[in-house]
């Protein structure tokens, strides 16, 4: 009896997938990112903090993409750059000579903040996972932190452990929910004179404190760029993570730890405002779990300049979550609450129709995989990565596509069969096929005003 329970003690001490981690990328690496991440493919960022009381970015085709984050306020009024006279003059304007950054921090009352609200915004509009900026580069953390005292909700602005309370009301929603931080600092002076002591007695210790107060299923880390990996001690916190804490079987990592480490180590790899959606001829996939994050305007923090012209419309978010989600990705799409805890209607309006979409077609997204090709280098369909795109659910093909057909649609490569069906999701229209050329080819059906959507997606059944 002694060697059992001294057995099952030992399975429980090993985490999900029955090995010990060792603080090197060589062991971290053989990780598999759990299976919850691909199969979910759609989730929301929330960038909100101090930078939402200004709330301010200059816009225009002059500005480059990472000059258009609001979030990056203070970086930009105090650091010289290209766009440090837009934040200086408007500053200046605004607030007068003598109001400093910090001054904000009282500003940030989230007085309106109903968490039960967002997250039922975030069910309806299909996404499966949640990520709350814990802590930008400004330092200032959405729950008590002991490292950031009167640095944080709690001590000054809204008085409320923010991250606590948005944590309890996804995860009443039955969403993952997860949380991005910052492993640098721009001001924190202890960063710019004594790197080790901030990693040892900062950095890690409110890392640690996340995990264990909140339990998150996602740790997205950013401002790694500054470091190495070495520097930021990066593996000895994933070994930590991956053996012995609260979360070990379920949490998603990135690739964010360390200036080498971007698509070569961690967990997900990230792209941020890729353009994946916007690129043609895309044939291949990433062999790997990674993610796509952007605004659904150009900014991640709220940025009042935006206008209508400025946001992407619901149509080419749908077709950016279906480029990403068949090239084997998954989206992790961005809104900027006010900072008085509302999140602007415009990006309500969005998120919702994603969801009408979703709860349709979201059998074409959800738990998929990208469709392989069976003849290489021959496209499935002349207009593949340009208005048609495929996804597969296992031996079911689904073909997306962003308009309705001007005509049949020709499918190469896919093996035609007599004992496969077709299906538009949404309508109960039949849908035929035929077969030409050793083409499968499927006839575009009638179309009524019933069935308009942001896309149409066709199931193709191989009957078994």
């Amino acid at each position: 009896m002694k060697n059992l329970i001294l057995f099952l003690f030992l399975l429980l001490a090993l985490n999900v997938n029955g090995q010990n981690y060792k603080p090197n990328w060589e062991s971290l690496d053989k990780r598999p990112v759990p299976g919850w991440f691909e199969d979910s493919k759609f989730g929301i960022f929330i960038h909100w903090g101090v930078y939402s009381v200004p709330a301010w970015g200059p816009t225009g085709d002059s500005i480059g993409v990472y000059d258009k984050y609001a979030e990056w306020y203070w970086s930009k009024l105090v650091n010289p750059g290209k766009v440090q006279k837009y934040f200086k003059d408007y500053h200046l304007k605004t607030y007068g000579p003598n109001f400093k950054y910090q001054d904000f921090a009282p500003m940030f009352k989230a007085e309106l903040f109903n968490p039960d609200q967002w997250a039922s915004v975030f069910k309806e509009s299909g996404a499966k996972y949640i990520v709350l900026t814990s802590k930008h580069h400004e330092g200032f953390t959405l729950w008590p932190s002991a490292q950031s005292w009167n640095w944080n909700s709690m001590d000054v602005g809204p008085h409320r452990d923010l991250c606590g309370e948005l944590t309890t009301a996804v995860k009443k929603q039955g969403l993952h929910m997860g949380f991005y931080y910052s492993l640098y600092e721009w001001f924190n002076p202890i960063y710019k004179s004594d790197l080790n002591s901030y990693v040892d007695n900062h950095m890690i210790p409110q890392m640690k404190d996340l995990v264990t107060l909140y339990t998150p299923d996602i740790l997205w880390t950013d401002g790694e760029w500054d470091k190495p990996s070495k520097d930021w001690k990066s593996e000895e916190f994933l070994a930590w993570l991956y053996n012995d804490s609260p979360v070990k079987q379920n949490i998603v990592v990135n690739d964010r730890w360390g200036s080498e480490t971007r698509s070569k180590h961690g967990g997900i790899y990230t792209t941020e405002y890729g353009l994946i959606g916007d690129k043609e001829g895309i044939d291949n996939t990433v062999p790997h779990p990674w993610e796509e994050c952007r605004g659904i305007g150009t900014s991640f923090g709220y940025n009042r300049t935006e206008d209508l012209s400025n946001y992407s419309t619901g149509k080419q978010l749908i077709k950016l979550l279906v480029s990403t989600v068949s090239a084997g990705g998954n989206l992790l799409l961005d809104i900027g609450p006010a900072s008085d805890g509302t999140i602007p209607v415009i990006m309500q309006q969005r998120l919702l129709e994603m969801g009408k979409w979703l709860k349709t077609n979201g059998e074409a997204i959800y738990g998929t995989r990208s469709f392989i090709k069976t003849k290489k280098d021959e496209a499935i369909n002349p207009e593949t990565n340009k208005s048609v795109f495929f996804t597969q659910k296992d031996k079911d093909i689904y073909v997306i596509s962003l308009d309705w057909p001007k005509g049949d649609i020709v499918l190469n490569g896919i093996n035609p069969s007599s004992r496969v069906k077709i299906q538009l999701l949404g309508s109960d229209r039949p849908v035929y096929f035929k077969v030409s050329g050793g083409n499968l080819i499927i006839v575009r059906p009638v179309l009524t005003p019933d069935d308009n959507q942001l896309a149409y997606v066709f199931k193709l059944s191989f009957v078994r």
